[in-house]
């Protein structure tokens, strides 16, 4: 199965099944400013101020521990039900890199990038990729990880790669055959594709390797 990862839905798959994600941190942002403008107004290291630091560090745990629950439960219901799953190869510290850059390099639409970068975090992608890389290994699966270059841009049915084919972050209709899905499920159909083509030339390598060396071994024997 072709998983391709993302914010609103977490992960398309592309046997159709849509993950929606749970985004803790989203979800108790506004609990957290409230403590953390609260704990700026206490004397540091008051009583008070300890009370509060207190209750900021618990919320954060529970918004870890809320995440990690998630990941455990998604990525082994996927182990349990396929052997072969192929995900992007994404750069996810790259991806959340700090938006504001440095004061010789200011960054551009600091904001939305900000948004962009803690939603990829609050989403645990490179968790998740791991629990289920370590659980498909122990039930004898394996985790595929491709190059994420034109998966979102490539028509699944036709091949043919253009910008123009995503009309929006939802929609792709492909401009040379009309093709029109859901732009995460032809991305995950994409993803399954070129996993089976990274497996394909794999097995046919190994193979040219054993015949390269049974040949070594004939001549040896002469």
């Amino acid at each position: 199965m072709g998983i391709d990862r993302g914010i609103t839905t977490f992960a398309q798959c592309s046997d159709g099944k849509a993950i929606l994600g749970i985004s803790p941190l989203k979800k108790n942002l506004k609990k957290l400013a409230k403590l953390q403008r609260k704990l700026s107004r206490k004397k540091k290291v008051s009583a008070n101020w300890r009370k509060t630091k207190l209750k900021i560090e618990r919320l954060h745990n529970h918004i870890a521990n809320l995440r990690k629950d998630f990941l455990h439960k998604t990525s082994t219901q996927l182990a349990q039900s396929h052997s072969l799953i192929v995900m992007e190869d994404l750069k996810v510290g790259v991806m959340a890199k700090s938006a504001k850059g440095t004061k010789e390099n200011p960054g551009t639409n600091v904001k939305a990038k900000s948004g962009l970068s803690r939603s990829i975090l609050d989403q645990g992608w490179q968790m998740f990729q791991q629990f289920l890389s370590y659980k498909l290994n122990w039930r004898g699966g394996e985790l595929i990880l491709i190059p994420p270059k034109n998966t979102s841009l490539k028509c699944r049915l036709c091949g043919h790669i253009a910008k123009e084919n995503r009309i929006n972050q939802a929609k792709f209709q492909c401009i040379q055959c009309g093709h029109t899905e859901g732009a995460d499920l032809n991305a995950s159909i994409n993803i399954l594709a070129e996993g089976h083509s990274v497996l394909a030339c794999g097995v046919e390598a190994l193979a040219s390797t054993t015949k390269q060396e049974l040949l070594i071994r004939k001549l040896a024997t002469v």
